[in-house]
């Protein structure tokens, strides 16, 4: 590591100590899921459990971020790596519990989240997207189908001064599908409600809109209306809207404008026909996420409706330069506040965006290397855990200790690094270079308390409760 995050001498018990509070928090945003899995598994795995999430945040590199022979070395220590290695892979091995214990603490914490948006009267959205984990020069791990890779698209793209760009359909690797659920208020950090790997080979093999369907329906059932959906492009069709008519939830997703509606009139026509020539309401300056500025933006709105959908529907129309927004959605638009607030809604989308992006990026989730398709689930949910966590770092509740950590273990004087409103990629680099030279040391109060008898499982759970 570089000498330039080292602390002075005088300063390393401050540093051992803001350490263990965060090692503390660490355990504490685990605990309710560490006494689950203790009424399942042997105390010595559960520990286990835990320090690879601290592995994972500490251990950053893309190429083997994600490698059970690397992280067995941050598990234990470098001297004892094998031995590190062999207990993480016990613990992914291990028949006695399965991903649905990690994806039934998350929906608990997305349910608590979504109860205080409620309680303080703000609006709960659920983002949709999904994306692929791309593994292109893999073959034999199971589950691995063809996706269309990201990455490959995205080098295509045209781009200023470069002549003789590739072209032509879409480059396809191996790898599997990667189906994500955010929950945001209008404001504020995301939480995790679902994230969901499937492939469309083998003994496994699934379709899309099975899987989007069977997540929806659940969600449909916890949340019903209390909640509003946020979908892209990638949703659009008669039958998905025959699915949130049977649902009955609210939605805002954004169409194609080659696809037909009924016009007041009742004139079957394209989208993009109905609302041509039609002005804007009003202009105003929306921040653009993606290319990071103020765009002046139009809006306007009218009613519609669709033959697969029996109630009315309204379609909002931005324009922003270019091809504009077409927004689909059941809630009422009657004012021009009501239309921008549709607009705000959809804007949170990029939210999971964000969340993808940092996944892969950060914290390496396309260099898994597992053959079993169980034991990858686990690792990644165990990886979902770890981002879970970094967002929950930036609560205002740990304002001291994240200013604290970021001023002496990821200063940066650039103006656009002060000026982030959420610096996760900053609070992971930081916390990965105080455990570098601190090691977090677990108390493991939590399953201390618990005590060890003849019946080593004092909660009594049915694996299919997860």
């Amino acid at each position: 590591m570089s000498s330039q995050y080292r602390t002075p001498a005088t300063d390393e018990q401050v540093s051992g100590e803001q350490s263990q509070q965060l090692t503390k928090a660490l355990e504490s945003f685990l605990g309710p899921l560490l006494v689950l899995l203790d009424a399942y598994i042997d105390k010595r795995l559960v520990r286990t459990f835990v320090r690879t999430i601290a592995a994972i945040i500490t251990f950053r590199t893309q190429a083997q971020g994600l490698c059970l022979s690397e992280l067995g070395a941050y598990i234990t220590n470098p001297a004892q790596a094998p031995a590190g290695t062999k207990r993480l892979s016990n613990l992914l091995r291990c028949t006695k519990w399965g991903k649905e214990l990690i994806d039934r603490y998350i929906w608990e914490q997305a349910d608590k989240r979504r109860k205080e948006l409620n309680a303080s009267g703000e609006e709960a959205l659920c983002i949709w997207d999904g994306s692929v984990i791309e593994k292109p020069e893999s073959e034999k791990g199971e589950g691995l189908c063809a996706v269309k890779s990201s990455k490959a698209a995205r080098l295509k793209k045209p781009k200023k001064g470069a002549f003789n760009q590739p072209g032509g359909k879409a480059v396809v690797v191996m790898g599997i599908e990667w189906l994500g659920v955010l929950l945001v208020g209008m404001s504020g950090i995301p939480t995790v409600v679902n994230m969901k790997w499937w492939t469309r080979k083998g003994t496994k093999a699934s379709k899309q809109r099975d899987q989007e369907e069977m997540l929806l329906t659940r969600i449909a059932r916890r949340w019903g209306k209390s909640v509003i959906h946020v979908f892209d492009r990638g949703y659009v069709g008669a039958p998905w809207l025959a699915v949130l008519q049977r649902l009955g939830l609210y939605f805002v997703t954004r169409w194609k404008k080659g696809l037909s509606f009924f016009d007041e009139e009742g004139n079957l026509r394209k989208l993009g026909d109905i609302v041509r020539y039609k002005r804007s309401w009003g202009h105003k300056l929306i921040w653009d996420a993606g290319k990071h500025c103020y765009r002046k933006t139009g809006v306007f709105a009218m009613p519609v409706r669709h033959a697969a959908y029996v109630g009315q529907l309204w379609v909002v129309v931005v324009r922003q330069g270019g091809e504009p927004w077409y927004l689909i959605t059941n809630r009422c638009i009657e004012t021009e506040e009501q239309a921008w607030h549709i607009v705000l809604i959809y804007a949170r989308r990029w939210q999971i965006e964000t969340t993808f992006r940092y996944k892969k990026s950060e914290l390496a989730v396309q260099s898994v290397r597992l053959w079993e398709w169980e034991n990858r689930e686990k690792l990644l949910l165990i990886v979902t855990l770890a981002y879970s966590f970094l967002l929950s770092l930036l609560d205002s509740s740990l304002d001291l200790i994240r200013e604290w950590l970021l001023r002496h273990y990821c200063h940066r004087t650039g103006k656009k690094y002060h000026e982030a409103k959420v610096p996760l990629y900053r609070i992971r680099w930081a916390l990965s270079r105080l455990w570098s030279d601190f090691h977090p040391v677990f108390c493991f109060s939590v399953l201390e308390a618990i005590p060890i008898s003849g019946n080593q499982h004092t909660y009594v759970c049915s694996k299919n409760s997860g």
